[in-house]
């Protein structure tokens, strides 16, 4: 009885496994970031389960480092101008991640560059600053 049994579940589950579509190949897992390219696979990734999840806060931490010491560098007000200048109501760090990869995406020309040359290269082209105000020359005396 015991016999009969395994055989029809090994043979359903042999039905089964006919019936399933064939796996699709997972793409390579990027797990280090140097170009434009890799950094647009982290913010949005291909592959699945806990590869994906480490992908997007390995994106996350890097903007948010990115974006932190440009305003550290560059400060509103300060010396030297500000690179790009987020609105009032600043994208979340997940929005920001995938506005990068889908910038990254149509932008293919810039995929071999350094990471954070791409990343400054999107946030320009999505927060421009103002232009500055013109100064005032100082009179003569």
């Amino acid at each position: 009885m015991r016999t009969r049994i395994l055989a029809a579940a090994l043979a359903l589950g042999g039905a089964l496994a006919a019936l399933a579509p064939p796996a699709m190949a997972q793409p390579s897992v990027v797990s280090h970031v140097a170009t434009v390219a890799d950094l647009a696979a982290v913010c949005d990734p291909g592959w699945g389960g806990v590869p994906r999840l480490e992908a997007i806060a390995y994106c996350q931490g890097y903007l948010t480092a990115a974006g932190q010491y440009h305003a550290l560098t560059r400060p509103v007000g300060g010396r030297l101008r500000p690179l790009y200048c987020v609105p009032q109501r600043a994208p979340s760090i997940a929005e920001s991640g995938l506005g990068f990869a889908a910038w990254a995406r149509a932008n293919p020309r810039h995929a071999r560059e350094p990471a954070l040359d791409g990343f400054m290269r999107w946030a320009q082209a999505t927060y421009p600053c103002r232009p500055a105000a013109p100064r005032r020359p100082r009179p003569n005396r």
